[in-house]
């Protein structure tokens, strides 16, 4: 029912700055809560921010808490995740997912209660 469309990743300079987007065709993307994920080599997927529908509440993980901003464009059926003061551990696959009931979002953002899911988008931050 829903395909999100990560896109906006790519190669940045450690301290730089990166906005990914998501999207989704023919779906109006305000009625899900979305998650954003990452996945480096080696290492479990691990949620780093979440936005409720409505946009009442959002989350972050301590990792990125203070340099990520997760939210939407509603008239642009878009969510957002700005990733500012980028470092080389943020190095990932990063993933848009939309949760398929409720109105989300709550802490831990784990990958289990997301059911639509992106194909997903590198970024590389690196010197």
């Amino acid at each position: 029912q829903v395909q999100p469309v990560e896109s906006g990743g790519g190669l940045v300079q450690p301290g730089g700055s990166l906005r990914l987007s998501c999207t989704a065709s023919g779906v109006t993307l305000d009625h899900y809560a979305i998650g954003w994920f990452r996945q480096a080599p080696g290492k479990e997927r691990e949620g780093v921010s979440c936005i409720s529908v409505g946009d009442a509440y959002e989350h972050y993980s301590d990792s990125v808490k203070g340099r990520f901003t997760v939210s939407r464009d509603n008239p642009k059926n878009t969510a957002y995740l700005q990733m500012n003061s980028l470092r080389h551990e943020d190095t990932a696959v990063y993933y848009c997912a939309a949760m398929g009931g409720g109105m989300g979002a709550r802490l831990p953002i784990v990958p289990h209660e997301y059911d639509y899911w992106g194909q997903g988008t590198q970024v590389t931050v690196s010197s």
